[in-house]
């Protein structure tokens, strides 16, 4: 279906469900004026209906591209995988290569189907999905910036482990969110060109391609992977090679790479497409519900103040108005431009941005609009389809904040902790709770007087 026609049929329904819900308001509405509390309880009311229709409209049919969080210990090559990721498909110039987007890379199914057409059993007609959405984050970033109505911004995860170092702190600390928040994942054993007279080729299957190896070279490969494979099992977690895995609910797949060389890449991209549309095609169904999060703010010369958006469903058009969490308070603004970069061909071109009138989910966005100064990231963006809603959803958006902070435990005495985004301070909190420093008190956004005065009192309360 194209997207033209895809849009019509949204907008359609929209216009059903709207027309559904006018006229249910309609018949509420008494003859009195409401109070506050019972127009937002009607706005409430109004939401929930339109995202219950939403969530019956959604088809296994019509999947979107799941987002791909890349995780690991500094150094395990998790920047060198997103690197020779994006690469597929651009060195040969066409315009169905990767299109690097705001915060995140769109990997096409064109692009899947050329770097996994070696791999053995891959089905280029068995490729379901539209692509694959990979959050340029490293790290946890990416996982800490979830505050999207308890919904993970991560679909499925890569999580990069050292061949040669096997887990390592960070490792550890990565894997343990992932069987926290229950976000599958696949294991890339990467630096297997470390191993002692490895030879490259990464137009080959890489388990074949293992089998080819100097016999030295392949004993090396299988003492290390039994190692980490008993590493894992000390976290109680079962793992195997992904050619082995007859049991995805017991096992963890593992897939041998070289991120540096691109050997066993097209593996874990085809056990990914596999894993996602087989296993989890419910989740990845698009819905027309937004479900959007902001993942950075940024200045850009020329444009203004930008944020950065990663939509995962719904649709964002230009002219929508959208509420987000400020520094000081919601912010409501209409969006005057949806942008994303050309494909990467083209980034030379001196218009490096192309524009869109509307988005559709999953995609990495840049959106400019008036007074986003002061917007903060790592939280979600609503939009008000009618004027009633926007008191809602700023009161909506300033809430998402206030709990975020409020579920932080303080103490009575320590130190004042201030971050740019929710990641970066759940992330430097995480990091003081490890050196056993406490914190009194914490806020995001940009440094104020207040802010300096607050810390400075605590200081002169107990100077140690």
């Amino acid at each position: 279906m194209s997207e033209k026609d895809s849009s019509e049929e949204e907008s359609e329904s929209e216009d059903e469900s709207e027309s559904e819900e006018d006229s249910s308001s309609e018949d509420e509405s008494p003859k009195m004026k409401l109070t506050k509390e019972e127009s937002m309880d009607l706005v409430r009311q109004r939401l929930l209906k339109r995202r219950e229709y939403a969530e019956s409209k959604r088809s296994r049919e019509n999947l979107r591209a799941p987002v791909i969080c890349v995780l690991g210990h500094v150094d395990t090559g998790k920047t060198k995988m997103l690197d020779t990721i994006r690469r597929t498909n651009v060195q040969d110039g066409e315009a169905g290569g990767i299109t690097q987007q705001i915060g995140a890379t769109q990997v096409p199914s064109d692009a899947i189907k050329e770097r996994c057409k070696h791999v053995k059993d891959f089905n280029p007609d068995s490729v379901k999905i539209p692509g694959l959405l990979i959050i340029d984050t490293p790290g946890h970033e990416s996982f800490a910036n979830l505050r999207s109505r308890g919904s993970s911004l991560c679909d499925f995860a890569i999580l990069v482990v050292d061949i040669t170092h096997g887990l390592e702190p960070q490792t550890i600390e990565s894997l343990k969110l992932l069987l926290k928040r229950k976000t599958p994942f696949v294991i890339a054993l990467n630096k297997i060109d470390r191993l002692y007279g490895y030879e490259s080729n990464p137009r080959k299957d890489v388990y074949q391609h293992l089998k080819s190896q100097p016999q030295n070279t392949q004993l090396e490969f299988k003492e290390r992977y039994q190692k980490i494979v008993g590493e894992f099992s000390e976290q109680a977690v079962n793992v195997c090679l992904s050619n082995q895995n007859k049991n995805v609910d017991e096992y963890i797949s593992m897939v041998p790479t070289s991120a540096i060389l691109g050997d066993g890449i097209g593996n874990l991209i085809s056990y990914i497409v596999f894993a996602t549309q087989t296993y989890h095609a419910d989740k990845l169904s698009f819905c027309d519900e937004l479900d959007a999060t902001v993942m950075e703010v940024k200045a850009i010369p020329g444009l203004g103040t930008t944020i950065d958006v990663i939509l995962v469903n719904g649709w964002l058009r230009v002219g929508d108005i959208i509420v987000v969490t400020g520094s000081d308070g919601a912010i409501m603004t209409p969006i005057r431009e949806l942008l994303m970069p050309q494909p990467l061909r083209e980034l030379r071109v001196k218009n490096e941005y192309g524009h869109y009138k509307e988005i559709q989910g999953a995609q990495g966005i840049k959106i400019l609009a008036k007074g986003l100064e002061r917007a903060l990231a790592g939280l979600p963006l609503f939009v008000a389809h009618k004027e009633d809603e926007i008191d809602f959803l700023k009161y909506e958006a300033e809430s998402q904040l206030s709990r975020a902070l409020m579920s932080i435990k303080k103490k009575p005495e320590g130190v004042y902790v201030q971050a740019s985004t929710l990641g970066s301070l759940e992330a430097l909190l995480d990091f003081l709770k490890t050196q056993k420093i406490p914190y009194s008190n914490v806020n995001i956004g940009p440094v104020h007087k207040k802010d300096v005065q607050k810390a400075a009192a605590m200081l002169e309360h107990k100077a140690e």
